[in-house]
């Protein structure tokens, strides 16, 4: 079997990965030079932590066993099982750890909540003043800006992989088949469109509108911190954001604790991950709200700084990255990703949200299920 693959980011490749490791050719195309969307511009985190319990749990956790099979095989992806913690400060953020500990799936996802001193033998960079920790020992993570680039060397190795940068597909033509915008048509016996968050022109001639929209965030990466931040750190506003901590116990947050206004204009929460550099990848912001601003601001940047340093307690690194993404989210929030078949073996994958890298190795694994690959 022949498979075409449009979209160089982390779901196409896992696509791609998925069509070569069951034996088939695989072309894969390309826009850009290298894929520069959302799967370079987030955390590399692999984040079991907050997904709904059902499908969504299910999916994180599988692409978390794929990833970390993966990862034994290319380790240029950066894996490591760094597990995660969620510091909380008071009694109404305790609260809600405690509600997440005592899920029916807590045991899945690997959550205990720690006292301050066993959350900081477990991550001894956390100086700062907190209560208590919520772990979560399935979370991981990898390089976003290398991932694709180390998949792509190892699928360049097995002599069925060919890639094909700076093409920009145009069309669909009749079944199996894309034409690029340099007149090349390139047919097989499938077809997967995974363009991120590119919803118009092709997406739109091909699929129509689709329940999927895009969503903006703002991010920076700090210089070497100069010791190991041995987990991925949260903040209590993730609570609010992830769905897996819905409970009373969250009610009574949102409703006896109001949120940073920064923080809340912004739909912020803290993610943080420690690079092989050692430098800190710190985020996020969430904008839905068309048209996106063109620029960066600085308020979300100094509200991170501030929750950042209260928990290491000790001064940031010098700032040395800031930039925007953008992703593309189902409308509906509980839909793990939009699967459609848009012609006769041609498939559109988009709208995972932020759970792409985590669950891109299963959503691909899906797919070639369903296609019967």
């Amino acid at each position: 079997m022949k498979v075409i693959v449009v979209g160089a980011g982390v779901v196409g490749t896992m696509h791609a990965w998925h069509a070569v490791e069951r034996g088939h050719e695989v072309v894969h195309i390309e826009r850009e030079a290298e894929a520069r969307g959302a799967s370079l511009r987030n955390f590399g985190q692999i984040w079991v932590s907050g997904r709904a319990g059902g499908e969504e749990l299910d999916t994180a956790l599988r692409a978390r066993e794929l990833w970390e099979g993966i990862g034994a095989r290319v380790p240029g992806l950066g894996f490591r099982a760094i597990g995660s913690l969620t510091p909380v400060r008071n009694e109404l953020e305790r609260a809600v750890a405690e509600a997440a500990a005592a899920r029916p799936d807590a045991a899945a996802r690997g959550y205990e909540l720690l006292t301050a001193d066993e959350a900081r033998a477990v991550n001894p960079a956390l100086r700062g003043e907190f209560e208590a920790a919520l772990w979560c020992e399935r979370d991981a993570a990898v390089e976003p800006r290398t991932a694709q680039l180390a998949l792509r060397e190892a699928l360049l190795a097995t002599g069925r992989y060919t890639f094909l940068p700076d093409r920009e597909v145009r069309d669909v033509v009749g079944e199996h088949a894309v034409r690029d915008d340099r007149g090349e048509v390139h047919g097989g016996d499938a077809v997967v469109l995974c363009t991120g968050a590119s919803l118009s022109g092709l997406v739109r001639e091909v699929a129509g509108e689709i329940p999927v929209r895009r969503v903006r965030l703002q991010m920076m990466q700090t210089d070497p911190l100069g010791e190991p931040l041995t987990t991925s750190v949260a903040d209590a506003d993730s609570f609010r954001y992830y769905p897996a901590y819905a409970s009373g116990a969250l009610d009574a947050l949102n409703a006896g604790q109001a949120q940073d206004p920064t923080a809340a204009a912004h739909r912020m929460q803290l993610l943080m991950v420690q690079r092989l550099d050692g430098g800190l990848t710190i985020g996020d912001t969430h904008e839905y709200e068309h048209p996106f601003a063109f620029d960066t601001l600085e308020d979300p940047y100094e509200h991170l700084t501030r929750v950042v340093e209260s928990f290491l307690g000790r001064p940031l690194p010098r700032i040395r990255r800031r930039w925007a993404g953008v992703y593309a989210q189902c409308v509906d929030t509980t839909r793990v990703v939009h699967r459609q078949k848009v012609r006769d073996g041609v498939w559109l994958v988009t709208g995972p949200g932020g759970r792409g890298m985590t669950c891109s190795p299963a959503i691909a694994e899906t797919t070639a299920n369903e296609l019967g690959w």
